[in-house]
């Protein structure tokens, strides 16, 4: 049995239909009951209910579990508080493999999400588990988050220069790795970091969306303070607010990026190009 936390996001779901296509038994960890039916759907076997800051729910969830894969809520204040819980229940159920979903370059201390999740992969190198740290650059899915503007106003908003070099990684890349990693035993002790693209701009970005969408597609770059009213009115909550308003400063003096070569030799194929995933994505919400 394979443990997966945080499965009802994006990429715990992505990893539930990867392992799932393996014939891997999988038991999905979600927050709410809701969340139960949909990771049902997608091949998990069992789900367990609860909070993962609860050290009882997560002895619950990792009995008779061969291996984890740790998904944190994203950009919580909670993680370091989060990941000793779960490392210590993995120790408790005798987990023999505990892979942990990090982040590209967690050793920049200017963004605390990112930071944080250092803390974490820290704890696991003392931890005596067999472990495996996976470090994805930010997802291509995240651009869907912009479908209304692209496809409708031909606008790409970001919240930093449109001359900032960002690498990026489709998640399907990222979950096949992670069911690779925690079917193999040969992956233990390895951190990897997974980058589907080189450096690019966001306005090469919004060429190839214009290419492969067939319409102009233009990168527009906003303030952080506007971008700031604009979450507050959203209702995003202070310390997501702040810290994402970090990480977007971070990436407009240094931008974040990584070469592709390991997650290659990973896949033994090339990683999915932006243009590849553009073409595959879901661009309307109907």
């Amino acid at each position: 049995m394979i443990l997966i936390t945080g499965a009802a996001g994006k990429t715990g779901r992505a990893v539930i239909q990867a392992l799932a296509a393996r014939g891997e038994e999988v038991r999905a960890l979600v927050h709410r009951p809701e969340q139960t039916r949909p990771v049902t759907e997608l091949g998990a076997h069992e789900v367990v209910v609860g909070d993962m800051r609860h050290p009882a729910t997560m002895r619950q969830a990792m009995s008779y579990t061969r291996a984890v894969y740790h998904i944190c809520p994203n950009v919580t204040p909670d993680e370091l508080g989060i990941g000793e819980t779960a490392i210590a229940a993995a120790r408790s159920a005798g987990v023999e493999h505990f892979c942990f979903h990090s982040v590209l370059h967690p050793h920049t201390k200017e963004m605390p999400h990112h930071w944080h999740k250092l803390r974490v992969e820290e704890l696991l190198l003392k931890s005596g588990l067999g472990w495996t740290i996976l470090q994805p650059a930010a997802y291509m899915q995240n651009m869907l988050a912009y479908r209304d503007s692209i496809t409708e106003q031909g606008i790409y908003p970001v919240p930093y220069p449109a001359e900032t070099r960002l690498s990026l990684v489709d998640l399907q890349d990222v979950a096949e790795v992670a069911a690779t990693v925690l079917a193999r035993p040969e992956h233990a002790g390895a951190t990897y970091q997974l980058v589907g693209t080189g450096p690019m701009t966001q306005t090469e970005l919004a060429v190839i969306l214009s290419q492969r969408l067939g319409r102009p597609v233009r990168a527009h770059s906003v303030t952080v303070e506007e971008w700031e009213q604009n979450a507050r009115a959203a209702g995003l909550d202070p310390y997501r607010v702040d810290t994402l308003s970090r990480m977007f400063r971070y990436y407009a003096q240094y931008g974040l990026f990584g070469n592709p070569r390991v997650l290659a030799w990973l896949l033994e194929r090339p990683p999915t190009s932006f243009a590849d995933f553009v073409a595959r994505a879901q661009w309307s919400q109907n």
